[in-house]
């Protein structure tokens, strides 16, 4: 069953509700608002009212090794700007339950997400929704669209930093140091991201491997979906037209039994995307491999964005950085907001 658990931070109200996943696992979604604005907009204060008739539902998520906490200063900000956030903890992290089996970044698409999706648009019934999403957040977001079209035009933005899945090899360099760091979590079972300062979140072998070899085999397979699984719920329905997915896919998938690649179908996602890369960022999320990513959605209303020193910009910024530093929420937040506004309902 759901649970509440209130965190009060001096205006700030964080709300815990856990959601049921298909797979029996509990799934933690936290609602941070600014409790003062909410309160002031239900007595009829008309100026603050004014502002929070013009709040949006931002979900948020985070990606390996991390919780809600990734997530957590900037939908404070959010939230102080009178939007309502929702923060999305992936199974065996934060306050999400500790699975029973193995998983990997698509076990959270297909699990985590629908449940939260599930659980904003029918138990809430939100009428419009925003995602900011920080490095495998983004990649779980990405396939679950994909899995699911019907709630692509749901949301009426996404902003994903440091994200990628298939181009961290950006040369020899990173290819042996990705190599080496999957035979090093095979041999052990697990990235000790504590010990490593990573964060909170030690990560399996099983959980990374499959990011490991999108990146090595520079691809997007699935690691349980065949071709003919999608095609048919997909095409078949009317839900996109073919003309949609990338050039090639029809030549290049023809065996139905294929694993199927997401990355060919990435173009049905025509939600705005303002893509955010670190230059810093060399290894988990090189800008390079960023912008293959942001490429593949192939649509012409997305913005991607490098930020470094060289383009006048405070800070080469990390894959961390990116998202959680002073800098960040001096030069960075204030851009999601403005994609939010631009296109908000």
């Amino acid at each position: 069953m759901p649970k509440d658990l209130n965190e009060n931070n001096f205006m700030m109200t964080q709300t815990l509700h856990l959601v049921t996943t298909k797979d029996g696992e509990q799934i933690a979604v936290w609602q941070v608002i600014d409790s003062v604005k909410d309160n002031n907009a239900t007595n009829g204060n008309i100026a603050t009212a004014h502002a929070v008739a013009k709040a949006q539902n931002i979900l948020l998520t985070h990606g390996t090794f991390s919780d809600k906490h990734t997530c957590l200063k900037i939908a404070e900000y959010l939230a102080g700007l009178g939007h309502h956030c929702y923060i999305m903890e992936w199974r065996g992290h934060g306050h999400s339950s500790i699975p029973k089996n193995k998983f990997n970044f698509e076990t959270v698409a297909t699990y985590d997400f629908e449940a939260t999706f599930d659980y904003l648009f029918d138990e809430l019934a939100l009428d419009n929704l925003h995602c900011v999403t920080h490095s495998g957040g983004g990649v779980g977001l990405t396939m679950f669209l994909i899995q699911h079209p019907r709630y692509i035009d749901k949301i009426n933005s996404i902003t994903m930093f440091a994200c990628q899945a298939f181009g961290a090899v950006v040369n020899v360099k990173n290819h042996l140091k990705i190599l080496a760091a999957k035979l090093f979590t095979r041999l052990f079972g697990y990235i000790p991201a504590k010990t490593l300062k990573m964060g909170p979140v030690n990560e399996s072998y099983y959980t990374m491997n499959q990011w490991f070899d999108w990146n090595l085999q520079k691809n997007f397979n699935s690691s349980f979906i065949k071709q003919s699984n999608i095609q048919q719920d997909v095409f078949a329905k009317n839900i996109i037209d073919k003309s949609t997915v990338n050039k090639g896919t029809e030549n290049e998938v023809t065996n139905a039994d294929d694993s199927f690649d997401y990355r060919h179908y990435m173009p049905m996602i025509t939600t705005p995307i303002y893509a955010i890369s670190a230059r810093g960022d060399k290894f988990i999320s090189p800008t390079g491999g960023c912008k293959l990513f942001f490429d593949a959605f192939n649509s012409p209303t997305n913005v991607f964005r490098e930020y470094s020193i060289s383009h006048g910009d405070l800070d080469d910024y990390t894959h961390s950085r990116i998202m959680i530093s002073r800098n960040a929420a001096k030069e960075i937040w204030p851009t999601v907001v403005a994609w939010i506004e631009k296109h908000a309902k």
